[in-house]
Formats: structure tokens, C-alpha cells, sequence
């Protein structure tokens, strides 16, 4: 079974040979591999060969973290989403990994959450004295990110994964009903104009976002990252709600990713896979990133629990 087909027969609820894997990102590269990506100006600034050239050294990497820890599908996160280059560099990947594996991109800031509120006392304010004003800005930030997903869409894209923390690990960092009012809609319609183009869409938030996991059936994306538990988000309650209409990505914790042990890491990818993969609707990963500072190894032993169970 390829990458392709594995991706898609569980994105259907149905149990590929394996759940596919992949991460949101892979952080690790000069560590695992003595490689870097080209700098970010550096790669805005060329033109020509030279673009090319570095669009090579970044598929290298790529090409590298598919084959080594044989993930299903990548996200681009070098070049950078505000990198134009990206644009370019995505049908460039897709020719050098192959029809096989699924190439994707990332969309940011595209709705009222943790990350875009920057002064919090005014949106308190303005949460109940100009709810027009907050419409308008998410209205905004919607046509930047409608823009943006047609961009990658145009550029091959086979997903998409939608980039926004609404919860602590306490809870959202609104209520359920602003949520609804503020964010369901626009979501909505973002998630809903990428799946007409037949293209994936990851809806990723961290937090605790049981609150508001009716409101994310509603949005309709095919896929749900992080499932974080360390804000108590329980695989098996999660995929019990979801199942067979939202396919779920995530939920080994990424603190013992971290700071081990080894078998408390183990024990967290054992039952993200117990509760998670039956009947399909369940991708492999860390419930966050695989990031900087985080221990290869500790990586590796989560690749080697999971390559003995199904390989």
C-alpha cells in the first residue's frame, strides 16, 4: 500500500495496513541529519539557478525525514508560509518525493484565536461592547486566509492544515457560544472552500477543545490535530464523538516526548494507537511538533514502538 492510498483509505474510516504517519513538523533536521534549510531571505532574494539550487537542499531534507522515519505525507513549513517562494517550491517537492506521497502547506492566522489577539483587555472590551468590530476582523483575516489557500491550492496542495490555538489547557479562551458566533461560521467557510478544490483539510488547535468539539463537526474539516493530553483531551473519548466524520491526528504527548521516560512514552503511543486507530480515522503523531530541543532519540523510541507493532 502506498503513502497515498494508506492516507486516503483511513481519511474514509477505513483500517489501512497501518495508520499512516507523518508530523506537523520535524524541527530536527541538523540533528538527525547535519543538514539545515537555506535561510529564509536568502531563499526570498533568488532567482533562477540559484532558486533552484535551494529549492534542492530543501527537498533534500524532506526527502530525508520521508525516507528515514517513513512518513505518508509532509507539510511544507520551509520555505516559510510568508516566503512567495513557497508557491514554487511546493510543485518542486511534489516531482522530487513523487506522486506517492501527499505534499501540503500551512494556513495561519486565519480566525480570532490565542495567537492573533494581541491586546486582550480591548478584545474583552469589545466582546461585549462592539461585536461588529470583531466580525469585521474576522471577516478580514477570512478573505487574507481564502487568498492565501488558493495560492496553495493552485500550487498542487494536497491538504492543507489550518493553523490556530483557541484553548488552554483549561478550556477555550472564549466561550462556547462566542465561538460559535465568532469563529464556527468563518471556519466554515474557509474549510468548505479548500474541500471543494478536493483538497485535505487539517484542523489543528492545542488545548482542551471538548467544549467546543460539536462546533467542529460543524466545521467539517477531515482531520483534527492535536488532541492534547495534557489538556485532558482522551483519545478514546475523542474518536467516540468523531468518529466517521472527522479523522483524528495526534495525542502522544509531546511533555514525555520531551523529558522521557522511556516507558511513559511508550505507554502514551500505545494508547493513542489502541484508542485511536480501530475502524481507521486515526493518524500517528506527536500531539504537537517534533520541535527544537526535543531528544531524537526520545523521537526514535516512539518510531520503534511503532514500526514493531505494524511492520
Amino acid at each position: 500500500m502506498t503513502s497515498r492510498e494508506r492516507l486516503m483509505k483511513t481519511l474514509r474510516f477505513e483500517e489501512p495496513d497501518r495508520p499512516p504517519h507523518f508530523e506537523h513538523t520535524f524541527e530536527l533536521v541538523e540533528e538527525a541529519f547535519g543538514l539545515s534549510y537555506p535561510g529564509e531571505d536568502k531563499m526570498n532574494a533568488s532567482t533562477g539557478l540559484e532558486r533552484e539550487r535551494l529549492f534542492g537542499q530543501c527537498a533534500e531534507v524532506y526527502t530525508r525525514i520521508v525516507e528515514r522515519f517513513e512518513w505518508d505525507a509532509v507539510l511544507v513549513w520551509r520555505p516559510a508560509m510568508r516566503n512567495s517562494a513557497q508557491y514554487e517550491f511546493i510543485p518542486f517537492l511534489k516531482r522530487y518525493l513523487g506522486s506517492d506521497i501527499p505534499v501540503g502547506s500551512f494556513v495561519w492566522d486565519s480566525a480570532i484565536c490565542i495567537d492573533t489577539v494581541k491586546d486582550y483587555m480591548q478584545f474583552s472590551i469589545d466582546l461585549f461592547e462592539d461585536r461588529g468590530k470583531l466580525h469585521k476582523w474576522a471577516e478580514e483575516m477570512l478573505d487574507g486566509a481564502l487568498k492565501h489557500a488558493e495560492r496553495l491550492i493552485d500550487a498542487g496542495c494536497d491538504l492543507i492544515s489550518i493553523n490556530n490555538d483557541y484553548a488552554f489547557n483549561s478550556g477555550t479562551f472564549v466561550s462556547p457560544e462566542d465561538f460559535a458566533e465568532l469563529t464556527t461560521p468563518y471556519m466554515k467557510e474557509l474549510v468548505g472552500f479548500i474541500k471543494k478544490q478536493n483538497v485535505k483539510v487539517i484542523f489543528h488547535s492545542d488545548g482542551n477543545l471538548m467544549s467546543v468539539l460539536d462546533q467542529i463537526i460543524v466545521i467539517n474539516p477531515d482531520v483534527l490535530h492535536s488532541i492534547d493530553p495534557m489538556a485532558g483531551m482522551d483519545m478514546a473519548e475523542v474518536k467516540k464523538q468523531t468518529y466517521g466524520k472527522i479523522a483524528l491526528m495526534g495525542n502522544v504527548q509531546c511533555n514525555l516526548l520531551q523529558d522521557g521516560p522511556d516507558e511513559k512514552i511508550i505507554e502514551s503511543a500505545k494508547y493513542a494507537i489502541n484508542h485511536g486507530s480501530p475502524g481507521g480515522g486515526y493518524i500517528f503523531s506527536s500531539s504537537n511538533t517534533i520541535f527544537k530541543g526535543l531528544p531524537l532519540r526520545n523521537y526514535e523510541i516512539v518510531l520503534e514502538y511503532f514500526q514493531k507493532r505494524f511492520m
